[in-house]
């Protein structure tokens, strides 16, 4: 078990999660709370 988290958690694999998070957090910060574009046909 601790050999695959060895393995899971190499500097390339926790750069990638870390950008990951950060997209996804500036993803919902950026967006409104009622968006927009599903009322602009109305």
């Amino acid at each position: 078990m601790r050999h695959a988290l060895k393995r899971l958690f190499t500097p390339e694999n926790i750069w990638a999660i870390v950008l990951f998070l950060i997209a996804v957090a500036l993803i919902v910060l950026t967006t409104d709370d009622s968006p927009n574009w599903i009322y602009q046909g109305f």
